[in-house]
Parts: C-alpha cells; structure tokens; sequence
C-alpha cells in the first residue's frame, strides 16, 4: 500500500501513540479532575497543554482548550466571538470546517459576512482583506495552508492588519501544525486552530484551539457542563480554560497525541518541511512525462505544504482514485475535499480534482509508483 491522503490524516501514526494509548487505557483510572482517582489522567491533559502552548507559541498554557477536532475549536470560537450586527471575512480558499458556521451565524444572527477573493492559483493578498474591512469588522477568518491545493496563505501579514485595525484574527492550523512552525503572537493570531491527526500524527478524536488573552475574555462559552471545578455553581466557570471546555476531555486521545507531539519533535518540524518539499519538487519533475496531466493551484514546493491536487484528461477524478486504489493499492482522495469554496477559485468546481498529500514517512519510492501508475492509467 502507498498512502498518499495524509491532508486527510496521517499515516501510518509512529507505533508510541497506540502504546500510549494503550497504557493509558490500562493504567490511568478515574477521568480528569473528577477525584483522586483521575490525578494521572489529569496530569496527561495538564502535560498535552504544555505540549501544545509551547509548539504554537501561546502566550499561556491555560489559553489552550481542547476539543474533540479542529471543527469544534471552530465552531466554538466563531459562535462565542461574533455578534448580532458583526462583520466577518473570510478567505475563498476556506474549508466548510469555517465557511458552514459563518453561514449559520449569518442566518440566525444577522453577521455579514464577505469573501476575500484568492486568484486561480490559491494566493491571497492581504490587501484583498483589508479592503473589505469596515467600521463593525469583527473578525477576520481564513485557514494557513490550503487542504485542495496546498497553498499558503500570508498569515503573518494578515495578522498584522487585524492587530493594527483592532480585529479578531482566526487562523485554521489543520494543515500546518506540525508541518510549519508556528508563532501565534508573532502572526498575530487570536485564534489558532489545530487538530491532532495530521502533521501533529495523534489520533482522531483531538484538536483544540489556542488563544490570545484578548479572544479568551472575549469568547462566550457556547458548550457549558461540568468542569469538575466550581461545582457548586450553576454557571460556567469564568476562568480559562473551563470556561470554554466542559464534560469529560478525551484524555485517551490526548495521551496518543503527546506521543505524536514527542516524535515529532525528535524528528524535527523544520526536517519535516524539508522532506515534504524534496518529495513534492521530485514529484513534479518526474510528473512531466505523464500525458495529459493537469496541475491545479500553484504547484511550488517552496509556497505549498505538501498538498497537490491534479487531474487526468479524459477521467473523472473519482474513477482515478478508484482505479489508484483497487489496481496499484495507492491512497488518494477525489471531490470538493470540503471546500467549494476553493475549488471555484481555482476553477475546478463542481467536478473537483484529485488530491494527493504526501507526509513524514512517504519515500521517493512512494513517488515513483504514483508517476507509474499515472503515466500506465493516462496510456488508457
């Protein structure tokens, strides 16, 4: 098998997340913060929260909250931040994990919401969005790296017009923790998204979101329930990070993902890029044999993660990536990858493309049974 949807999650994960998972399941009674039982369980959360702040750069541990994906962070934020008679913006290149919650504040609540517009290739420029602002601007949304193409957006200089113009600034990190380093006060971020199953190489069920002081006294809780704190109030707890995260936290998940975070880290996110880079530069070289082949986006390893989405004249995408799977054993993913939005951009609406993401653990081997098997289904 040659796995190549790592923009859909990674794999293989590195065999320490099962084996955490594993003892903690045999050896942590008790849930987090609910008895003494729970110290150990509470102390992998405690440890997951510091793991995390020191990897985004958080201004403090307790401005990390955790939910159960990158999703949820979302919808949390953007409900407890926006309010009735706001103005949002959000970029074209945006995944449905933004745009399907801003559409549902819009109808319900009355938010405006515009489209910051990227060019056919997935790039924005941030005068796009400072143009856009108004005097009841609050907040700014749009994701890091594009899931259908890869691109990278200008984060930093986006935060820096929020910053400077007093707005909200949300940053969705799906495709980028763990695959660029990432200094949320230095972009300017109020808002980091993440999940923990792609590049930070934990298990589904965890993400979270990562906040500056400003948004967390903002933010209301929009999900209340016990903390195992303040537990003769019938309120939410006013405090960080109870305020914004209530029920028992999946502190199963979050023990595979410390165990992801920790080879991660020995393996280094800047030699993480590297690689990811090489295997993409290779794939384009060897790519340019492969008869009637289309690229779409800007295809260059040095402005993309490793996300590159193609097409095969004469084929539907979803017959490529069954014909990958079923006669070759190669994983890819076909469609609209969830965001409409950006395949309009780059003009590959409603057909889609195919996409293939490459990860940690992909080798040039993997790259050269892609080309092949390409080059074997374009000879029809």
């Amino acid at each position: 098998m040659v796995y190549l949807n790592n923009a859909a999650t990674s794999y293989p994960k590195p065999e320490g997340v099962a084996k955490a998972m594993e003892r903690f399941l045999r050896e942590a009674p008790g849930s987090p913060g609910r008895g003494f039982g729970g110290i150990s369980a509470s102390r992998v959360v405690f440890e997951a929260r510091r793991e995390i702040s020191s990897l985004l750069r958080c201004p403090s541990e307790d401005l990390v909250c955790f939910h159960m994906n990158v999703t949820q962070a979302i919808n949390v934020a953007l409900w407890g931040l926006l309010r009735e008679g706001d103005h949002a913006i959000v970029s074209s290149m945006d995944h449905n994990a933004v745009v399907r919650p801003l559409s549902e504040i819009r109808r319900r609540m009355g938010v405006e919401v515009e489209v910051a517009r990227a060019d056919p290739l997935g790039r924005l420029d941030p005068r796009a969005v400072e143009a856009l602002i108004r005097p009841n601007t609050r907040l700014i949304a749009c994701l890091h790296a594009s899931n259908v193409c890869g691109t990278i957006l200008p984060a930093a200089e986006i935060g820096e017009i929020a910053r400077r113009r007093g707005i909200f600034f949300l940053l969705d990190c799906a495709q980028t923790a763990g695959v660029l380093e990432l200094d949320m006060e230095g972009m300017g971020v109020d808002v980091l998204a993440f999940t923990g199953h792609k590049g930070l190489l934990g298990p589904q069920g965890v993400g979270g979101m990562a906040l500056s002081p400003r948004a967390a006294e903002e933010m209301r809780p929009t999900i209340c329930g016990g903390t195992g704190s303040r537990s003769e109030s019938e309120e939410q707890p006013d405090f960080m990070p109870d305020k914004l995260e209530a029920g028992t936290p999946n502190a199963v998940g979050l023990a595979g993902l410390l165990a992801g975070i920790e080879h991660l880290k020995l393996m280094g996110i800047s030699r993480v890029r590297e690689h990811e880079k090489r295997l993409y530069a290779l794939f384009l070289e060897r790519a340019r044999s492969v008869k009637g082949l289309r690229l779409h986006g800007l295809a260059d390893p040095e402005l993309c993660v490793g996300v590159v989405s193609l097409s095969l004249e004469g084929i539907d995408p979803g017959e490529l990536e069954l014909r990958l799977q079923e006669e070759f054993g190669i994983h890819t993913r076909s469609g609209l990858h969830c965001a409409p939005l950006a395949h309009r951009t780059i003009g590959t609406f409603p057909r889609g493309t195919l996409r293939v993401s490459f990860g940690p653990f992909n080798g040039e081997e993997d790259i050269d049974v892609l080309v092949e098997a390409l080059s074997w289904i374009s000879r029809g």
